[in-house]
């Protein structure tokens, strides 16, 4: 499946699966590209990148800090923020390559751009849309500096409040962005189950009237696969090759085995959602074989005026539903009938 914002926005489709690489690659185009094609088996229908470098996200303080290695589950002192970054950004170069690796293997490429530089490099690949981090929420200058380059935008909505997602949705709306997508989303890497919130999903769809997703970032597969009852037209959940790597994601990301789930599951799940309407899906064999009839409870002789004592009701449902039983009462047999007898409306 190919990105397709109409389609989205008419329904009745599978959701758009994107296998969120992100920085898992570490900064190796081997391992980008093995993650790019198990992705492509698994079953996603786009493989994700994060566009950055030195000067695209942190400032010195940040760097001085080294808060993100702090911050991490494995405490690393041996090496610091900075060089992490300059290992794992990839440059314009490389962004190409994988695109057309993408391209060979007919799976849609984008990425989260940070500057405007990265905006435009995302432009030049033809990316099919342009993903903005729930960072740049408020971020309103680069949001319709990204707007009035004509891409569908596809946006996190995760660290902010109701009162500014409305002002990044006018943001994008007046830099010329009419095709949006809006992602519920929980930027705690993993949040707890009671703050996954899911049912934000209707909510932000109620309230903005565009195509809702979910951006997961949860331990395994539970909440990327409920999150299709709530009508998702995106998942997006970040992919590793192994949950042990060294990196920022990895342990939060699905591994192939769990990709492979979410993928399936949306395959399946979006056709199981069906009609608002009450559609009668059994065939009338089957109706007949569980459903119930009149019968009599007791020998009766013709003649005989029924009385509610007088009936009974078991399969099959070949005979007067049980809902007519009040017509019967009063009415007069024409024949004997036994004991345990479906009732015909020519008995009477």
């Amino acid at each position: 499946m190919r990105f397709n914002y109409q389609q989205m926005v008419a329904g009745g489709c599978k959701p758009y699966v994107i296998a969120e690489l992100g920085a898992n690659h570490n900064g190796d185009m081997d391992l980008a590209k093995t993650m790019i094609k198990t992705a492509k088996e698994c079953g996603a229908d786009c493989v994700k990148l994060q566009s950055f470098g030195t000067h695209s996200i942190f400032s010195k303080k940040v760097f001085e800090d080294n808060y993100f290695l702090n911050d991490d589950y494995r405490n690393r002192t041996d090496y610091t923020l900075e060089t992490i970054i300059e290992k794992y950004a990839l440059d314009r170069a490389q962004h190409e390559e994988l695109k057309a690796y993408c391209d060979e293997l007919e799976i849609d490429f984008s990425s989260t751009p940070f500057t405007h530089d990265e905006v435009d490099m995302l432009v030049d690949l033809d990316v099919p849309f342009i993903k903005v981090a729930s960072m740049d929420i408020d971020n309103i200058p680069f949001l319709k500096y990204i707007a009035s380059k004509g891409k569908p935008v596809v946006i996190s909505t995760g660290l902010r409040g109701l009162d500014d997602i409305v002002l990044a949705i006018e943001a994008l709306e007046q830099g010329g962005c009419k095709e949006i997508v809006v992602l519920h989303c929980v930027s705690i890497y993993p949040p707890e189950d009671t703050q996954v919130n899911l049912n934000n999903i209707d909510m932000l769809r109620m309230n903005f009237g565009y195509p809702t997703g979910y951006s997961d970032h949860t331990f395994g597969t539970v909440a990327p696969i409920m999150s299709l009852a709530k009508n998702v037209c995106i998942i997006e959940k970040h992919f590793t090759m192994d949950k042990e790597m060294v990196g920022w994601d990895h342990k939060i990301s699905a591994n192939p085995e769990e990709m492979k789930i979410i993928c399936d599951a949306a395959e399946q799940g979006y056709k199981m959602m069906g009609s608002y309407r009450k559609v009668v899906v059994e065939s009338q064999e089957r109706r007949d074989a569980f459903l119930r009839s009149i019968i009599t409870s007791k020998d009766l002789k013709a003649g005989h005026v029924i009385t509610e004592d007088d009936l009974d009701y078991k399969r099959p449902g070949t005979g007067i539903p049980p809902k007519y039983y009040e017509i019967l009462i009063g009415k007069t047999l024409k024949r004997d009938i036994d004991a345990d007898e479906l009732i015909q409306w020519e008995d009477f």
